[in-house]
């Protein structure tokens, strides 16, 4: 049965009336519940630890010395609870059916981590980010569990048919028609300045790499610059080490540019116009949109260069392009869908949203 953060209302044939007095005698009392101080919130009985909110509240601020003010605070508390009560929901979902991670996959996952690293140097990177070693067996399980749920779930389901699309290029043939060159660019990343919070601890990759000075940057890109040179996989050595964290999941894939758009930065426009495809630039400086200053280096790979004018419907890179555009779009709808089915479904007890609203915001 579906229930609110703070009241579980049950059904009734009473007036509507009698119900909205009903509601305003129960928000007045204050919806309490028994709960001990270090429990946020409940799902299904399962409890929501306030020093886990605690610990993604710190990380969420980062470097940033500005103290927020305690609305402020409390916003980005509501939204780490939410984000808990998701996760759990995902879990116990998972675990019903049979799909949480394993522990081979999990420390699978950790000794890919370890790799680049030696000892010591993993276990400063630990340290930094305030992460114990079950921490993060736990961050794994997690991350891997709802994989595995949302594959079964979700993403077995989505189906593109040859009519979808047809029906986008139809709807959009105007943006197959190039009026100049464009390029197809994967990028990997390296950068001394902060990372920034919120996503990934920051990073972005599946190693959680971060180099911490403009010379820890210039060895690594030169480290993988060597690798990728050694015949290694573009697209995997982006996704563990590229410090972007937009697209290092997507193994760096930047999508296409026009060639006036790359012209914006002519160090790299002289580079790229000289690849073929599959080809990789030397490590060249990453320069600030906004600056124009180096804050790091990025390799670029050359994936594709399409010539101006009319792409048909037959061309394999526009069915490619299309079908790919379609199945992440409808892979988010319904994953959406999924988590507010789940929502309904399960018993959501949030004190701390509770307790906010008893006072009035203060």
């Amino acid at each position: 049965m579906p229930a609110t953060p703070s009241l579980v209302l049950r059904r009734t044939s009473a007036a509507g009336g009698t119900a909205c007095l009903l509601l305003a005698l129960l928000l007045a009392a204050g919806c309490s519940h028994s709960h001990s101080a270090d429990v946020l919130a409940k799902v299904n009985g399962k409890p929501i630890a306030a020093k886990d909110v605690q610990t993604l509240y710190e990380n969420s601020l980062g470097d940033n010395k500005q103290q927020p003010s305690k609305e402020q605070e409390n916003i980005v508390r509501l939204n780490i609870v939410r984000q808990l009560v998701d996760e759990e929901i995902l879990s116990q979902r998972a675990a019903k059916l049979n799909l949480t991670a394993t522990d081979e996959e999990v420390e699978s996952q950790i000794n890919e981590m370890k790799a680049p690293f030696t000892q010591e140097e993993f276990n400063k990177r630990m340290a930094e980010k305030h992460l114990t070693l079950d921490d993060l067996r736990h961050d794994i399980r997690r991350a891997k569990t709802t994989e595995k749920l949302l594959n079964k779930e979700v993403n077995s389901k989505v189906n593109i048919a040859d009519g979808d699309i047809s029906a986008y290029y139809n709807a959009h043939k105007a943006d197959y028609d190039l009026v100049e060159p464009q390029y197809h660019l994967a990028q990997i990343v390296t950068t001394g300045m902060p990372a920034p919070a919120g996503q990934n601890n920051g990073v972005g990759n599946l190693q959680n790499s971060k180099a911490t000075s403009d010379a820890e940057a210039k060895k690594k890109i030169e480290m993988l610059h060597n690798r990728l040179e050694s015949g290694e996989d573009f697209g995997t050595l982006a996704a563990n080490f590229s410090e972007r964290p937009d697209n290092a999941s997507s193994g760096g894939d930047m999508g296409f540019f026009q060639e006036s758009q790359l012209r914006a930065d002519m160090t790299v426009y002289d580079a790229v116009s000289k690849l073929t495809s599959g080809q990789i630039t030397e490590p060249l400086p990453l320069l600030d949109p906004t600056t124009r200053k180096p804050i790091g280096y990025a390799i670029y790979r050359l994936m594709d260069k399409e010539a101006a004018g009319q792409r048909d419907l037959n061309d394999p890179r526009v069915q490619q392009s299309i079908r790919q555009q379609l199945r992440e779009t409808r892979s988010q709808l319904l994953k959406n869908a999924y988590l507010e089915v789940l929502r309904d479904q399960a018993r959501i007890e949030n004190y701390f949203a509770e307790e906010i609203f008893k006072n009035g915001g203060n």
